[in-house]
């Protein structure tokens, strides 16, 4: 049960978490018994022990700017029983209820920025702006709550750490992590913990900004590189601005390709772990597989509201031919659809028909999306990270097998 007030036990196990926490990222790097994914994509999902049910109350400690043009924060988070926390696997990510207005509520995941530690947990957030070409769309609401209302001091309602973007453990081969804008979050958490476990390993990170400006968590690792030896930095940034000198503040000009992998990286297997907007992940996806990289070396996550299905390679249920057809109801909406094959999963099919429905990873692991489902059946293309409850599913990683009716 979480503890509610400070006790000797609370401080001896703080005490022992810091040591766990510490264990658990070198058995993270070492461990070698962990089967590759059968998609090329995603690792098996980690095991949660651990980790709380529902809901748990946590303090924002501090923000601080990770770059110097103020567009990603990072909020440091305690939890308000004090009891300690159990490791993560590094890549996960957190989820966030928001009371965004009166009476209203929205819920979000934002990637773990940090390794684990015992008593608190760093979330990195990029401010969402509306696209410069289109400036009558919203702004991000979730990224707009952080930095616009969440204050130190301020209490935030989170889930345990989730996703199954996590490494999967090969000592002998370099890793290669691709970071483009705020998809560094994760994959500095990884580095983090992969440098603390296995430091004489050789570690790749190659980080896409527009500028630097964009440039975040600079000092963090730089100070990385003057630590670790085998550590190798790679900057690039595609709009310079008159103050970034190249050799200096950054390596390369333009995008990150996989021609630039293959001149800079040595010869010899490497695992990748790609991160970024769905433009990049398409564009490396694509390059590292015609470079001839097997799909059991590369691991990605996207980002953005309908990321995945701009993802090639992504593991969605393929539509079977004898689902296209079936009613699918939307019983307190009042809608009676026809399912047409056209969408990757019943969220995006539900969008597409200006249903709306509360969604977070879109990955099967938030349970956001977790509708009830009064009749009929759907199958997933993967198990569900996040238990199901009896007579529900998950509408981002569920397809009709049946006619159905469903709760919202």
């Amino acid at each position: 049960m979480p503890m509610t007030a400070p006790s000797l036990l609370t401080y001896i196990a703080a005490a022992l978490g810091l040591q766990l926490s510490i264990a658990a990222s070198v058995a993270w790097w070492r461990r070698s018994n962990r089967q590759p994914p059968s998609q090329g994509t995603y690792s098996a999902a980690p095991p949660r022990s651990g980790a709380w049910p529902g809901w748990r109350e946590f303090r924002v400690e501090r923000r601080d700017f990770a770059d110097a043009a103020h567009t990603q924060c990072s909020f440091f988070l305690t939890p308000v029983d004090s009891a300690p926390l159990a490791a993560f696997e590094p890549g996960q990510f957190l989820t966030f209820q928001l009371p965004v207005a009166e009476n209203r509520r929205i819920i979000r995941c934002y990637s773990l920025s940090d390794r684990p530690a015992p008593n608190h947990f760093r979330v990195t957030v990029k401010r969402v702006l509306a696209p410069s070409d289109r400036p009558d769309l919203p702004a991000g609401e979730g990224s707009r709550y952080f930095h616009e209302q969440l204050k130190a001091g301020d209490t935030v309602q989170v889930r345990a750490p989730a996703g199954r973007f996590v490494a999967v453990d090969d000592p002998r081969s370099p890793v290669v992590l691709l970071a483009g804008g705020i998809g560094i979050t994760p994959l500095l958490c990884m580095l983090r913990s992969g440098l603390l476990a296995e430091p004489a390993r050789q570690v790749h990170l190659f980080y896409g900004v527009r500028n630097g400006g964009e440039l975040a968590f600079r000092d963090e690792l730089l100070e990385l590189v003057r630590l670790h030896a085998n550590f190798h930095l790679h900057l690039s940034f595609s709009k310079p601005t008159a103050q970034d000198l190249l050799d200096r503040d950054y390596q390369h000009a333009g995008h990150i390709d996989v021609d630039l992998l293959r001149r800079t990286l040595p010869s010899g297997r490497h695992r990748f772990y790609v991160c970024g907007p769905p433009t990049m992940l398409a564009s490396l996806l694509a390059g590292l597989a015609a470079w001839g990289v097997p799909p059991d070396d590369v691991h990605h996550e996207a980002f953005g509201p309908a990321s995945l299905q701009a993802v090639p390679g992504h593991a969605s249920a393929p539509v079977s031919s004898s689902a296209v057809g079936l009613e699918v109801v939307f019983s307190r909406s009042e809608r009676t659809l026809v399912w047409d094959g056209a969408e990757a999963n019943l969220l995006e099919f539900a969008e597409r028909h200006g249903i709306p429905v509360e969604s977070g990873c879109r990955s099967g692991s938030c349970g956001s999306c977790e509708v009830g489902l009064a009749s009929g059946s759907v199958r997933y293309a993967e198990p569900p990270e996040r238990e199901i409850r009896p007579g529900s599913c998950l509408l981002c990683v569920a397809t009709p097998t049946t006619p159905l009716k469903l709760e919202v």
